[in-house]
């Protein structure tokens, strides 16, 4: 089974570049960066497995995902640059160490090879708790979802994934699959091969964010020995909506 694609910008003779989204996103969270890469290169914007218009399956391990990556480079030509943020960092660094062949060029935004303490269950308990079934609006659907998440930000980056044209309205996730899996989403696998991958990579982290602290950049170092690290004053984990023109700038100058 295939990712669900957007593809924009022209055919360069460079290898494609690969855009894989966060936990709870989807293809079009990225769209920023992508617009500005598609000025001089092919975009494909993804939506990853259990998210957006993509297939839903149990695993939803990193290794899963990689492969999931494998498959799309593998039909787009055998190589691509790869760009992600946060869970799709964590498959895009998986991808790196386990096909270095496939990937050009890694570009990781705000996570490292590192197992994390945090959960995102409680943002599935409340889409879980509100009730779709008579929904037409989505400020109602706002309103139902602010009695469970007080974060404005959070809301709209949620509903941005609620169909609301569905009969009933639905979420685009697997929310069960998301919830089982929710350990090896925070953590990383404990046998991933170190030191694979030799090719260019530049890791953006938020300097505002705690996802790149010193044991994580250590991990990065054990991982990815070649690799930069730049941290973006003023900017969150989300440091591609904190700093948008700054971020896409520095993935249009490292991919080329």
């Amino acid at each position: 089974m295939m990712l669900n694609m957007t593809e924009i910008g022209e055919d360069s003779g460079q290898p494609p570049v690969l855009l894989a989204h966060g936990l709870l996103g989807s293809g079009k969270n990225l769209g920023g960066i992508a617009r500005r890469l598609a000025q001089s290169r092919r975009v494909i914007m993804l939506d990853m497995r259990n998210h957006g218009d993509s297939f839903h399956d149990p695993d939803h391990s990193y290794p899963a995902l990689a492969d999931d990556l494998a498959q799309i480079i593998a039909a787009q030509g055998g190589q691509a640059d790869v760009l992600g943020h946060s869970m799709g960092g964590k498959a895009a660094m998986m991808l790196a160490l386990t096909h270095p062949d496939l990937v050009r060029k890694l570009l990781v935004m705000d996570i490292a090879p590192h197992a994390y303490g945090h959960s995102q269950t409680p943002l599935i308990d409340a889409m879980e708790a509100v009730e779709l079934t008579d929904l037409r609006l989505r400020s109602e659907a706002d309103a139902r979802l602010a009695r469970h998440v007080t974060e404005p930000g959070v809301r709209a980056f949620l509903l941005q994934s609620l169909d609301l044209k569905s009969q009933p309205p639905r979420w685009r996730f697997n929310l069960t699959a998301l919830r089982d899996q929710m350990s090896n989403l925070v953590g990383w696998p404990t046998d991933t091969p170190k030191a694979a991958f030799h090719g260019p990579a530049l890791f953006l982290a938020g300097a505002a964010s705690d996802y790149c602290r010193e044991p994580q950049v250590q991990a990065i170092r054990e991982y990815f020995p070649e690799a930069r690290i730049k941290f973006l004053a003023g900017a969150g984990h989300w440091l591609h909506a904190d700093r948008p023109a700054e971020v896409a700038e520095m993935a249009a100058e490292f991919l080329g």
